[in-house]
């Protein structure tokens, strides 16, 4: 589902985080929080009045170079004004008005783009005075909060949910499998795409996608249905470079919504950067089937380095991907592009699989007496049987009298287990421990 956006911006210092973290962390808001792999917490999933939707915090970000306030609440504002659906302008109210909040206000004016006007720290008697100077902007309703005590929040969750756009499920042919390449910028998604369209073998046509402004671009290979997801606004917005570094886990983030498998496009000549790790974070969080994308590899083969060795070095980055395969190939050349999408079935075959109840008991009975359960509190654990639950990734349900006392380690010795038993080679598998009587 391709959740409406709502995006906070505003000045340094203003409480853009601590209102991000005031509705993220409401137990009546909170849906999901995505986390990733680095402590930026930037991108949350909340829910109010029954509707859902996406958060963004843009605070936090050190924006490189000498750029003064005033310019980067304008690259604030451009990314806002072509991703989110609701804009929130944070203003400081004991500072009153600054030519900085003018600017940004009167940006966000002229797109039409939703806007409300939240001026923060109203619990400060002195600085509610001030509420006038932000009237002066002629916008007819101001919300004024405090985002650290929570008063005025709700008010302005209410006025959210009134003004977010609906979200509408399409039907779409089940057979189609849905790819988003995904990496920071300049890695190379521009040119693999073009590689991927440029295939001989591909029939391509382009259609309407389910984001504002997208365009997803259908094509069938041997036959079987695939969409590219739109990433091209990644693309599109070269006038903010030093904004766009920062904004494009975001736009990833919608790409990996409405996807089955995540194309990881890493740079093999700059390797891993703590960028690509995040990406690669939410792609696993959301439980995306995922191959990992090694570009420039006609550059890389004439160090003399092994393919194997740069394979082990992105592995030993990115742990929490050691399921996903990683492919070398040379987006510039179209070198080893021909096997791309052949391993994309692959992966989806597995990402889609349902393993018998009957193979996963085998399975698991093999992996216990090998390795057996430890003991909790003093009593035995003991599991009496497995199932799958769903597919798309693989989720499996394991029944043992103490769920708690099964530990992280031996999960992961599990799953490792059901790899080494089923394959599974690309998607994420997931383990649920649940209670049940022996004799049910």
């Amino acid at each position: 589902m391709n959740l409406p956006v709502v995006a906070i911006v505003g000045r340094a210092n203003v409480g853009k985080s601590t209102l991000y973290n005031k509705i993220i962390g409401k137990r009546s808001a909170i849906v999901n929080d995505f986390a990733g792999v680095t402590r930026d917490r930037l991108y949350g999933e909340a829910e109010w009045q029954g509707q859902l939707f996406t958060l963004i915090d843009t605070g936090g970000f050190d924006f490189e170079g000498t750029d003064d306030i005033e310019l980067q609440m304008v690259q604030q504002a451009r990314v806002a004004e072509d991703e989110a659906d609701i804009v929130l302008v944070l203003v400081d109210l004991m500072a009153g008005l600054v030519e900085a909040d003018r600017e940004v206000i009167r940006r966000l004016r002229k797109t039409g783009k939703s806007m409300l006007l939240v001026p923060n720290k109203s619990d400060c008697a002195s600085a509610v005075e001030n509420l006038g100077q932000f009237a002066e902007m002629g916008i007819e309703t101001l919300f004024p909060i405090s985002a650290e005590h929570g008063l005025g929040v709700a008010e302005l969750l209410d006025e959210i949910a009134v003004r977010l756009p609906e979200v509408e499920e399409v039907e779409e042919d089940p057979d189609l499998i849905k790819i988003a390449v995904v990496g920071k910028p300049n890695a190379g998604k521009s040119s693999l795409v073009n590689q991927l369209l440029g295939s001989s073998r591909c029939i391509v046509s382009e259609i309407p996608g389910a984001t504002r402004d997208a365009i997803d671009t259908q094509m069938e290979y041997e036959g079987r249905p695939f969409m590219l997801v739109d990433t091209a606004g990644i693309r599109r917005k070269g006038r903010t470079q030093s904004a766009l570094q920062k904004f494009s886990v975001i736009m990833a983030l919608k790409a990996l919504d409405r996807c089955d498998i995540a194309l990881l496009i890493v740079d093999g000549e700059a390797g891993i950067t703590d960028q690509d790790a995040r990406i690669a974070g939410y792609a696993a969080d959301k439980g995306r089937g995922c191959i990992i994308v090694l570009n420039k590899w006609d550059t890389l083969k004439k160090t003399g380095e092994a393919f194997d060795d740069y394979a082990k070095q992105i592995k030993s980055k990115l742990k929490f991907l050691d399921y996903a395969p990683v492919m070398p190939l040379s987006a510039l050349t179209g070198e080893g592009v021909h096997k791309l999408i052949p391993k994309v079935l692959e992966v989806h075959e597995q990402y889609s699989r349902n393993v018998p109840t009957s193979q996963l008991n085998i399975c698991f009975e093999k992996a216990v007496a090998k390795n057996p359960m430890s003991s909790y509190r003093g009593k035995f654990l003991k599991m009496f049987y497995v199932t799958q639950v769903r597919s798309s990734p693989p989720l499996i349900r394991c029944f043992v009298n103490y769920p708690g006392g099964v530990h992280f380690s031996y999960r992961r010795y599990l799953t490792n287990s059901l790899r080494k038993e089923f394959g599974l080679v690309g998607t994420p598998v997931r383990l649920i421990f649940s209670g049940k009587k022996e004799e049910e």
